[in-house]
């Protein structure tokens, strides 16, 4: 697996977004957590940019992390790299007691490696067993997802986290195949998905597929339910002044992370005090006017990059307990 053309997407603008959490001379030896390790781009420049901080990382992937650790051992004890789906981010950090944090980056969707290595069946380009699991060791794969869950839910699940318009013809056609022979691979479910689609559809937005293994990908690793708990626990783990960046590649995500940090920088009192209460005043700046989008030359450099969006909030106030 080449690290050469794994490009991190919107680098430079998220080193920028931390930089003044991570630059805070109140802060001489700050932590920056990296949420989505992957090949560990944002976290070999996060420690280059920042020669004081230290990295915390976490994975889901084992692979990843073997191959990030080969990547970050020139630095050391300064990077400490960790097994865990995202959400567990304060235990994490319970566990290595610390107790806040100056930095979180979370670079959402699925890594490079896993799009490049063909047997793990998150590309719908080329023939693979569907499985689509982001941590190998544990949980059903897509296929068993496919061949086991109920029509209806296959297509709330289409509906929901692949925004499928034509997720019932789609699910029609699963269902009649999967009674013949259970799915296995990749190639027969885009075959399907071609036959099962109206004419009019297939001249739109790319490949066909790509709606439908979205979709699967996020089922199959929980992704929305992981990251409705991870963005909020993250934005608990900063200290007064830490800054958070999130880069989100479909609307699902990138509409819960605005209701998070939306909420977090709102004024939540009753309406008519004449002065609002510490408690009630907001705990979060936002960074970003709306989600910034990458720029044509990153773009034209790193197809990957196209979709990403990103937003940025700074921590303002300690909760009141």
């Amino acid at each position: 697996m080449s690290q050469t053309r794994h490009v991190p997407v919107m680098l430079q603008r998220c080193l920028d977004l931390l930089a003044p959490a991570l630059q805070d001379p109140a802060h001489p030896q700050p932590v920056v957590v990296d949420c989505t390790l992957g090949l560990g781009g944002h976290s070999e420049a996060l420690l280059a940019a920042f020669p004081t901080a230290r990295l915390v990382a976490l994975d889901r992937d084992k692979e990843a992390l073997r191959l990030s650790g080969e990547r970050l051992a020139a630095y050391g004890d300064r990077a400490t790299l960790v097994h865990a789906v995202y959400d567990e981010l304060p235990e994490v950090l319970a566990r290595l007691g610390i107790p806040k944090v100056q930095g979180v980056l979370f670079d959402l969707g699925v890594s490079s490696m896993q799009l490049d290595e063909a047997d793990r069946g998150f590309a719908y380009a080329q023939d693979a067993p569907l499985d689509m699991r982001m941590d190998q060791s544990t949980g059903m794969g897509a296929a068993e997802v496919l061949n086991t869950y109920p029509p209806g839910e296959l297509v709330r699940i289409l509906r929901a986290y692949g925004e499928e318009k034509q997720a019932k013809r789609i699910v029609s056609a699963v269902v009649r195949e999967r009674e013949k022979e259970p799915f296995s691979n990749s190639a027969r479910l885009v075959e399907l998905i071609r036959d099962a689609l109206p004419q009019a559809a297939k001249r739109t937005g790319g490949n066909p597929a790509k709606r439908t293994f979205q979709a699967l990908r996020i089922e199959v690793n929980g992704e929305l339910s992981v990251l409705e708990r991870a963005i909020p626990a993250a934005v608990d783990s900063l200290a007064v002044g830490g800054r958070i960046a999130v880069l989100s590649y479909h609307s699902l995500e990138d509409r819960l992370v605005k209701q998070v940090f939306a909420a977090g920088a709102a004024n939540t009192a009753p309406p008519g005090l004449p002065v609002v209460p510490e408690r009630y005043q907001p705990r979060l700046k936002q960074l970003t006017r709306g989600a910034e989008l990458p720029t044509e030359e990153e773009v034209a450099e790193n197809r990957r990059a196209a979709p990403a969006r990103l937003r940025g909030a700074q921590r303002i106030r300690e909760e009141e307990r």
